[in-house]
């Protein structure tokens, strides 16, 4: 397969379709026929769309371009996007390039987050391969003068079984282009026994240009005559600058400018912070211009943030009922009644996405519009912001989206291309605006802080009859509406009310948090912090009960079955997914339970100070079972020597990359036990990777065992689910092989006590 190039719209039709090849512009419709095709976008059928149009593109010399719709940041979606595409079409995938779609409505949804990119597209992906090879297969049939029927595409080419006729398809492609793509209805998936490329282990499409140096992230741009500007931001959330001295800055050589952003009214929504720019002509310039400027700032309301008291009014308001959002039975009676109650707080602390690559993007606006190069997961939403800061159509807006040094969540939130773009129409100039690793972790947006509160009810035999749960977090909604206090529905939604146990009584309660800084979502968002306090007490429960942590687990998860969530009355998003074709179904997770269990070895005797843990979330609509086995000196010093995945996501496109993400995931969920964002006085005390701590090679574990359980479901997400399990299975381990019990992140300072 050849390499991936990014690629405008217009540098796509003079590559493609001026050169006379097929170029399908596919808009799939339930009940209307798509319009033919012009150039590469065609001309929107009337009435509302089913679903936005995918690119496929074949020239003469029979090369197929497939367009990417989704950012990459190291998931591998161009490579299983392709695959897809490229299973559908028989297309030989040596002959198959992808190009990196720039921000557009035409694609539908963008957004890269979610893990949702190969569930919410394999559909319409497999639909618009097979409907671009069924253009071929007609147009060979018309050459030939027979039967459409008596026609077959195999591996690149259309065969006429019959006469032994066969044509490639850049001989078909002219003649292709000509035709009207089928109906929907018309067009027909291979069975999936017979796919050539989906399901099969296969290497990145870009793997060589990342690994060479070849690959353009946000931080590789360079523009004719571009600046660079860094910012120095409000320390505290909505504070704005009091006073501002450049003297200093502006004498460091390559200074040009000091510039006052507009400061940030809330709620936060997806606007820059404001404060004062330093625009310089490098980078390093720029840095030591800001160092030089002196900044006295107006700190407003939220400078009397500390986040050590805020953690215990939090856990004081964990304590006392909340708002009732899921409740079977009668949990209080319940408890009064268990031979045996347990009564556990959880707390995990803000933390930072923390992507490898900061936030960075350039931009060059004009009279005629903008023009953006930036490491977005969210292309359009970039386009809509830009557009609104600088007053202009969106149709005026271009976002070109390069690679993302990682994302998880982060460069969902456009701000920094905001930055770039006010910055750029102030100086007259293409402007890249850089942050450093002490702005992104002390002016991002910060993952929840959590404070939960459960109590359990056993009998006399060690079953559970009684579990109640109280979760209070600062929500993700406060970000975008003021006096947002309550968890909304779709962080309440990941592993709280879809709570799999099978508990007669069970009441789960949220309570009130006001935030103070910007919450925004990070990998796995609240999973992590429900799936810990969870799968931290189902443990907790099997110690208390004298059972088998992993058979507990099982008794608690019950027989398998479809949990009707809607018919408890639970308001429940699913990740947006329809529940019929996505339900909780509790098989599924004991199912990786025991394939987790048995690759583990589970029951297996262990030296003094070694202990294996066990956890088991639903996320994202796919199941995770996670085993650590951990080591822990007398000192306190930790290691990992194993730890085992088992995912049950569904249809799995590319297993290399499912694996992958499974081992990313695990070890992303071991940085989320290991760091925190603290503050004082409102400002984030945490600047760089001194202070923030993140998995590093010799924290990692030194081995991870990843099963892919096979299943015909439908795709599930694959980037976010290992993550939250973890940090639970890791604590589990940590009790087993100390008996202690850790139920505060971070681990580091209380494995040492």
């Amino acid at each position: 397969m050849s390499g991936v190039e990014n690629v405008s719209r217009r540098r796509f039709l003079v590559g493609t379709g001026a050169a006379g090849g097929l170029v399908l512009g596919i808009w799939f419709l339930r009940s209307s026929r798509p319009a033919a095709p012009e150039a590469v976008a065609p001309a929107l059928p009337s009435g509302p769309a089913f679903e936005p149009n995918v690119f496929v593109a074949i020239s003469p010399d029979g090369t197929v371009t497939v367009v990417c719709h989704r950012s990459e940041m190291g998931q591998q979606v161009r490579t299983s996007m392709a695959q897809i595409i490229a299973d559908e079409l028989d297309a030989d995938w040596s002959r198959v390039v992808v190009a990196q779609a720039d921000g557009d409505e035409k694609y539908g949804s963008q957004n890269t987050d979610g893990s949702r990119s190969v569930r919410r597209n394999f559909s319409r992906l497999r639909e618009a391969g097979a409907s671009a090879r069924a253009m071929l297969v007609s147009a060979a049939a018309a050459k030939w003068g027979v039967p459409a029927s008596e026609c077959e595409a195999g591996l690149h080419e259309v065969a006429h079984g019959a006469s032994g006729r066969v044509l490639g398809y850049g001989d078909l492609a002219e003649a292709a282009a000509s035709l009207e793509a089928p109906s929907p209805d018309d067009v027909v998936l291979k069975d999936p026994s017979t796919w050539r490329y989906i399901g099969k282990a296969t290497a990145g499409v870009d793997v060589h240009e990342i690994v060479s140096g070849q690959g353009t992230f946000g931080m590789d741009v360079q523009l004719d005559g571009m600046k660079v500007a860094v910012v120095a931001r409000p320390p505290v959330l909505f504070g704005r600058p009091a006073r501002v001295e450049s003297a200093a800055a502006l004498a460091v050589p390559g200074v040009e400018r000091v510039i006052e952003l507009p400061a940030l009214n809330p709620p936060a929504a997806f606007k820059p912070l404001g404060g004062v720019a330093v625009v310089a002509n490098g980078t390093w310039a720029a840095i030591q211009g800001r160092r030089a400027l002196d900044v006295t700032w107006n700190e407003g309301d939220n400078a009397s943030y500390d986040s050590g008291p805020y953690a215990e009014a939090l856990m004081k308001t964990a304590r006392k009922k909340g708002r009732v959002v899921r409740e079977a039975g009668n949990a209080d009676e319940a408890l009064r009644r268990a031979d045996k109650v347990l009564t556990a707080e959880y707390y995990v602390p803000h933390l930072a996405q923390a992507p490898m690559e900061p936030p960075v993007a350039t931009a060059h606006v004009t009279n005629e519009g903008a023009e953006l190069w930036s490491s977005t997961q969210t292309p359009q939403v970039t386009r809509r912001e830009v557009a609104g800061a600088l007053g202009i159509s969106e149709s005026d807006v271009t976002i070109h989206v390069t690679l993302l040094g990682g994302g998880f969540g982060r460069k969902s939130k456009p701000d920094y291309s905001v930055e770039a773009a006010l910055l750029s129409k102030e100086v007259g100039a293409p402007v890249k605006v850089v942050w450093t690793r002490e702005d992104d972790l002390r002016n991002g947006y910060v993952h929840s802080v959590s404070a939960q509160h459960l109590e359990g009810g056993l009998d006399a035999e060690g079953r559970a009859t009684a579990w109640l749960h109280r979760t209070v977090f600062p929500p993700i909604g406060s970000t975008f509406r003021n006096g947002m206090t309550l968890g909304g529905e779709g962080e309440l939604s990941q592993g709280f009310v879809d709570n799999p146990f099978d508990i007669p009584n069970m009441r789960l309660e949220n309570g009130e948090a006001p935030a103070h800084v910007r919450i925004g979502w990070l990998r796995a968002v609240a999973n992590i912090y429900h799936a810990f306090a969870i799968q931290s007490f189902a443990h907790e429960l099997a110690v208390a009960a004298g059972r088998d942590p992993k058979d507990m687990l099982l008794e608690l998860i019950g027989p398998p079955r479809i949990i009707d969530l809607a018919a408890l009355g639970v308001k429940y998003t699913n990740y947006g997914d329809p529940i019929d074709v996505y339900p909780v179904d509790a098989g599924r997770l004991a199912n990786v339970v025991r394939v987790a269990a048995d690759a583990a070895n589970w029951g297996r005797a262990l030296p003094e100070g070694r202990g294996l843990g066990i956890a088991a979330h639903r996320s994202f609509l796919s199941y995770v079972a996670t085993v650590v086995e951990v080591e822990v000196s007398a000192a306190g010093d930790l290691t990992i020597p194993n730890a085992w995945v088992a995912i049950d996501a569904g249809t799995v496109v590319n297993p290399d990359t499912v694996r992958a993400q499974c081992e990313g995931g695990t070890v992303y969920g071991l940085s989320c036990a290991l760091g925190q964002l603290t503050a004082t006085e409102g400002v984030i005390d945490q600047a760089n990777f001194d202070t923030y701590r993140v998995a590093r090679i010799a924290d990692a574990p030194r081995a991870i065992d990843v099963t892919i359980v096979p299943s015909t479901a439908p795709p599930a997400g694959v980037g976010e689910p290992p993550t939250p399990p973890m940090a639970p299975a890791l604590c589990n381990a940590i009790f087993e092989a100390t008996g202690k019990r850790i139920r505060r992140l971070p681990i580091a300072d209380r494995l040492r006590a």
